[in-house]
């Protein structure tokens, strides 16, 4: 297990109460192969609580420097000791690599404990785009397997439906509304590239809008902005919460497109208000 140490600020993030903290990297086993976590800790002295975060790029894209501000800015605000994942990507290592590098990423959180001070309870899970369906299968796994305990999940944005038939009418044409927000066209490679096999867009795990079974997952704050093609199916997604009788909350951002949610300050206090009223053991 590889650890790294360098000292950060957070004073330019835009936490509403900033603390600093230090970045330290571990890389444990995963599911196919190794993994790297990068650990936002806060430097306060006190137990804190903990929360993996899962970033974007549509299964076969992403890393854990892409994912660095929006890490950050959660760890400083909440405050909470946020763990970056930078879990195996697709085409070369497709489902269930990245739900299981997470499980896998919050089994070692959770049993790591003492040695990162962390507070008596449940982790929490926060992904963006693809990051948000991992986040998702990660409350599947817990929920089912245990091992650890998923006390919130906060989804921006999330890739939650392979079959593409929930679109919203809102930026569902070829023509983006930014330079990198999904099409269509785009959403179908990656979920190929995750999903190879057909029979594999119907498991629960990797198509949770068509679980029959959503109860007992943990309370969730879905995050959508109105000029996405992923909106509806989020939105859906949080319907399908509530009706199984899962505390959830449902914020969107007008005026701004999928590619802005995860950098969208309001969004990113929108998160950590979530994690800080959910979470246990926070400390303001």
């Amino acid at each position: 297990m590889g650890r790294s140490s360098r000292p950060q600020s957070s004073a330019s993030q835009p936490a509403a109460t900033p603390c600093p903290f230090e970045v330290d990297e571990r890389t444990i086993a995963g599911h196919a192969q190794d993994i790297r976590l990068r650990l936002y800790r806060p430097l306060i002295g006190l137990a804190v609580p903990a929360l993996l975060y899962l970033h974007g790029g549509g299964f076969t894209s992403g890393s854990l420097d892409e994912a660095e501000d929006s890490a950050a800015a959660i760890a400083a605000a909440v405050p909470a000791l946020v763990v970056s994942v930078g879990y195996s990507l697709a085409p070369a290592h497709p489902f269930p690599a990245a739900a299981q590098d997470a499980y896998r990423a919050a089994v070692w959180t959770a049993g790591t404990a003492r040695e990162l001070g962390l507070a008596d309870g449940g982790l929490g899970v926060a992904g963006y785009d693809a990051g948000g369906h991992v986040a998702t299968s990660l409350t599947f796994l817990a929920r089912d397997l245990g091992g650890v305990a998923i006390a919130a999940q906060a989804l921006l944005g999330p890739m939650l439906d392979p079959s593409l038939t929930r679109a919203s009418r809102t930026g569902a044409g070829e023509e983006r509304v930014a330079p990198f927000d999904p099409t269509m066209a785009s959403c179908a490679r990656c979920y190929r590239a995750y999903l190879p096999d057909a029979a594999q867009r119907l498991h629960p795990y990797a198509a949770p809008l068509e679980s029959r079974r959503l109860a007992g997952l943990p309370p969730a704050l879905i995050v959508t902005a109105q000029n996405d093609l992923l909106r509806a199916e989020a939105e859906q997604y949080a319907a399908g919460l509530i009706a199984a009788g899962v505390p959830t909350e449902v914020t969107r951002f007008p005026a701004i497109s999928h590619d802005a949610l995860p950098g969208h300050p309001p969004a990113r206090q929108a998160v950590a208000d979530f994690f800080r009223r959910r979470l246990p053991g926070v400390r303001t």
